[in-house]
């Protein structure tokens, strides 16, 4: 049945690199808070290796205690390993990532934001052998009003076009109806494609019609005993009253929440998803 996929993918793939037939790629949900990065830091290497992953993307957009990422929280997620770091609409939070922005390849923003904002939408991640385009755009529905992200992943596309092998996109958006019609869209053409921003994971993961990999939200990565990462009492008393309350993290041990990949590198099509809690 997997053979009705196999002509989709237009791989791009250079004839004197090795042949992978598998590779696992992990992606983890938004990382809420310093506890998160500090579980990430003691245990993401080890679950690596035992689980033979190639490639790690996380959403890093919340890291800190007061929302966004500072410079040093992104590095030593990626020494303790993570390769790529996604965000969303919290990564202008912390005013030290703009410029840290312009200078990494590690760090991305949502690609729909304006020219002149700092950093860029997408990077190339090496991998055994393969290289990686890796995505982040921003949904429009219920939340800024940004520029089409049909058209922002469209353009990204082209430009890299000839400078990747394999494709992946992070779908940072409220609606769920919205990530699911940028999947159906890039079904074929994007080899996995992932939800962030709910903290609330979903249980759709699946292989679409054309061969892609998908889920609708990752989850999170960050104290479950809270809401979203937050006091549940100080969410709740907001939504009572209607006035306006600072956020304070949960305490508590973090659970890290994400999706594991198997992609077929003879033919690009995702082979396996699987949910991940750990």
């Amino acid at each position: 049945m997997l053979l009705d996929f196999y002509p989709t993918f237009k791989l791009q793939k250079n004839k004197d690199k090795p042949v992978y037939k598998k590779m696992k790629i992990l992606f983890l949900g938004d990382i809420v808070g310093p506890a998160a990065v500090r579980h990430i830091s003691k245990s993401l290497w080890d679950y690596r290796n035992k689980n033979r992953i190639s490639l790690v993307i996380a959403n890093g957009e919340n890291a800190e205690s007061g929302n966004g990422i500072l410079p040093e929280t992104a590095e030593l997620l990626v020494k303790r390993g993570v390769d790529v770091i996604t965000s969303g609409n919290h990564i202008w939070k912390q005013s030290a990532a703009r410029d840290y922005l312009e200078g990494t390849e590690t760090l991305i923003r949502p690609l729909n934001y304006p020219g002149v904002c700092p950093g860029k939408g997408y990077t190339i991640a090496e991998a055994d052998g393969y290289r990686f385009l890796v995505m982040n755009v921003q949904g429009t529905v219920y939340m800024e009003a940004l520029a089409c992200p049909f058209e922002s992943v469209e353009r990204a596309l082209e430009i890299n076009k000839g400078r990747y092998d394999f494709a992946l996109l992070d779908i940072h958006a409220e609606a769920t109806s919205e990530k699911l019609a940028i999947a159906y869209c890039f079904d074929g053409k994007i080899n996995i494609m992932v939800g962030t921003h709910t903290h609330v994971q979903t249980a759709d993961e699946r292989i679409l019609p054309k061969g892609s990999g998908y889920i609708t939200d990752l989850g999170m990565c960050g104290v479950q005993d809270g809401i979203l990462g937050v006091r549940s009492d100080i969410i709740i008393d907001r939504l009572r009253t209607k006035l306006p309350a600072k956020f304070a993290l949960k305490d508590g041990n973090p659970v890290l929440c994400g999706a594991l990949f198997e992609l077929d590198t003879s033919c690009g099509v995702v082979t396996d998803v699987r949910r991940v809690m750990l």
